[in-house]
């Protein structure tokens, strides 16, 4: 009898771990698929002032649904588009403080909200006459799923409360706490989710199965396992991308260590965060990364400087990088060969965005070994392209089935795009920014507005691209097709308003006027280039009629 307990026990509450795991990731994909151009915008736009950029890292955190998603964006930027490093420290903390809030806001529902939720979100999925609407729908069954498993959680351990096993575990705990710190922190990084973690550590906490002392030493190493996410998903990514992420964790975990040590000589201190161990465990975890944010803030320079001293360039990424992954060796075995294509496929569309991102600002301040390096970088590609072409042309030379011949033309058709791409940035984007600097002239500050607004559009396009190439997810590919349209769009949308402040006499110079609008098209062609990554894989799985996609009835 008491083994069939514990069993039922570990599978519902392993579903309903998994549950929670997966709900908090589909709504922030929901987010990200729907949001990630206002995100990235507002981001960027805030960093001009600390607190701006905390509280705008507060508020991706909270649409996110997560601080490790707003950790590498902020990387990303710091890493490649020209964000102080002291900025990018600042969005962390404050993405750690909207973590905490997305915590509390999950906690706080009423019984009609689950159905609710799921109805209306059945409803927008479905019906949606866009892809952003439908993205909603998945949020709204997301936050339905996640309160479900928390209610899945709840019932599972009210069986094994008085069991003479939970007593022993809920005693030791309560006992060790630097066990059920570094048992907090495990767990976090074992499932990439920090605020699923704290929510299953309070919803036991609520059920009496975890004490409050052990169960505020896991938050707080939960707090110290969601940094660790981050900086293990940026071991690969520039220097700059990666001090920042290791400050927020050194800060993070020092800061979590202080705490604990404080609850251990002073463990009244928990009192004061609530009247029920529920609030308790929930408030610390907000108190905590909201007093780190004050604290940390003015010293984020001297941090940064601390950082700096051990974070340094990887003096032979650049040699490693030039490796081609073009075996010969691998030519008797297609399916291998096909392998060593689309790796060297997604070099070139990693080099391509570089360029894109070099470019872009050039159009600010010219710098002439930026631009070699966008030069070089074109020379690069296409040796890569030609290379690809020969490579599959050999291959193909070959025993192939029908698959396999098919996918090596897909290859070769992507190439050919991202080559594309990479010219248009070399020679129009790069001729334009020279123009700019050659004759003196600039944007007005709402031309440079839309020109950076509609590169963060392309830009998130582009990594979309480089995602489908890796993962050749169909409903990924959907979405990068589906988005070529919407830039279409809103690059003719742009055009028109662009002529609308000429004709009003609110644009500097006909020469700036020409350089704005070829500048729009050229990233429209980019766009268009990366977005033909899409076709091949929907081709295949029947997600075009012609050159329209099919209805959307999932994903």
């Amino acid at each position: 009898m008491q083994d069939s307990l514990l069993l039922s026990f570990v599978l519902n509450i392993s579903a309903a771990a998994a549950l929670l795991i997966w709900a908090v990731r589909l709504v922030r994909t929901g987010v990200e698929r729907a949001f990630s151009n206002q995100l990235r915008r507002w981001l960027r736009l805030s960093s001009g002032n600390r607190l701006f950029a905390a509280l705008s890292g507060l508020s991706a955190a909270v649409f996110l649904q997560s601080s490790t998603a707003v950790a590498m964006l902020v990387s990303d930027f710091v890493a490649k588009s020209g964000l102080s490093v002291v900025v990018g420290l600042a969005m962390l903390l404050g993405a750690d403080v909207g973590s905490a809030l997305v915590t509390q806001l999950l906690l706080l529902r009423e019984a009609w909200l689950i159905p609710a939720l799921i109805l209306l979100g059945a409803v927008l999925f479905f019906k949606g006459s866009n892809a952003g609407t439908r993205q909603v729908g998945r949020i709204f069954i997301g936050l339905a799923l996640i309160f479900m498993s928390l209610d899945m959680i709840g019932a599972a351990t009210a069986q094994v409360v008085d069991s003479p096993a939970t007593q022993t575990a809920v005693a030791y705990l309560g006992r060790d706490l630097i066990s059920a710190f570094l048992v907090g922190a495990l767990f976090t990084w074992a499932i990439h989710s920090s605020v699923a973690a704290v929510l299953l550590i309070v919803t036991l906490t609520g059920q009496s199965v975890l004490p409050l002392e052990g169960a505020a030493a896991m938050v707080l190493g939960a707090n110290l396992g969601g940094a660790m996410i981050a900086y293990v998903l940026t071991l690969a990514a520039p220097v700059a991308g990666r001090q920042v992420v290791v400050a927020n964790a050194l800060l993070r975990g020092a800061g979590a260590a202080a705490a604990l040590y404080a609850f251990q000589l002073y463990p009244e201190l928990l009192q004061e965060l609530g009247k029920t161990s529920v609030q308790q465990t929930i408030n610390l975890h907000l108190a905590f990364n909201t007093v780190l944010l004050i604290v940390a803030l003015p010293f984020i320079s001297i941090v940064i400087s601390l950082v700096s001293k051990f974070i340094h360039e990887r003096s032979t990424h650049t040699a490693l990088d030039e490796i081609s992954a073009l075996d010969e060796n691998a030519l008797d075995t297609p399916v291998r060969a096909l392998q060593c294509g689309a790796f060297e496929l997604l070099k070139m569309g990693q080099k391509a965005e570089h360029m894109l991102r070099l470019v872009s600002r050039l159009y600010d301040k010219w710098d002439v070994d930026n631009a070699q390096v966008i030069a070089r970088q074109d020379k690069i590609i296409k040796s890569m392209h030609l290379d690809l072409k020969l490579y599959l042309a050999r291959l193909g030379q070959g025993v192939l089935d029908e698959e396999q011949s098919r996918r090596a033309m897909d290859l070769a058709s992507m190439a050919s795009g991202l080559e594309s791409a990479s010219d248009v940035i070399n020679r129009s984007m790069l001729n334009l920014a020279k123009r700019l600097d050659s004759k003196g002239l600039a944007f007005s500050p709402k031309g440079r507005e839309e020109i950076q607004n509609f590169l963060d559009r392309v830009l998130n396009n582009v990594q979309l691209a480089l995602s489908v190439m890796m993962n050749q997810s169909p409903a990924e590919a959907r979405e990068l097709v589906a988005a070529k349209e919407r830039v279409r769009a809103v690059e003719q949308k742009l055009q028109r308003s662009h002529l609308g402040r000429l004709r009003e006499g609110q644009v500097e110079s006909i020469e700036t006027s020409n350089i704005h609008q070829e500048t729009l098209r050229s990233l429209k062609q980019v766009n268009t280039a990366f977005s033909m990554v899409g076709y091949p894989i929907l081709s295949k799985n029947g997600g075009l009629l012609d050159s329209r996609l099919t209805a959307e009835t999932g994903s």
